[in-house]
């Protein structure tokens, strides 16, 4: 059985500097953007904090809680994706990046298509799931080589 020494520390090749890349583009994207895209809509569309989505009685509800729920969903995925861009980036760097950027650019047309008002259009940022299930392949075959001891 092999055994890893935690004290002897990770060695971070070159390539390891896209996965931090990915990492940036991702919380750019998914998180200060798509904000400031929810801020302009609070804007534009009169609702105020604290409240969180427009109730019925304004006439641009559903255009602003698309473009609300646009950004919130992708903010309760952003931790599962970080954990495995992350961890599958420390043995497939490259792989695991170009995984990385194809989920966040799934996700913002998911959220463009989310916040257009038409909630169907979503389904444009469904190509994300090819960069989530890339990432969760990586960390499951880690995971197997492990555990096989190769």
């Amino acid at each position: 059985m092999a055994v890893v020494d935690i004290n002897t520390g990770l060695t971070l090749r070159p390539e390891h500097g896209y996965v931090l890349l990915a990492f940036l583009f991702a919380i750019f994207a998914q998180s200060l953007w798509m904000m400031f895209q929810v801020g302009a809509a609070r804007r534009r569309y009169k609702v105020f904090y604290p409240n969180l989505y427009a109730d019925k009685s304004n006439p641009n509800a559903d255009a602003f809680n698309c473009v609300q729920r646009g950004h919130q969903n992708t903010l309760e995925n952003l931790p599962t994706f970080i954990a495995l861009l992350l961890v599958a980036g420390l043995k497939f760097p490259v792989t695991a990046s170009i995984a990385g950027v194809i989920y966040t650019l799934g996700k913002i047309a998911y959220f463009k298509g989310y916040a257009s008002g038409k909630p169907a259009a979503r389904q444009r940022g469904s190509f994300s799931y090819i960069g989530l299930l890339t990432l969760m392949g990586c960390v499951a075959y880690w995971a197997f080589l492990l555990l096989t001891g190769k």
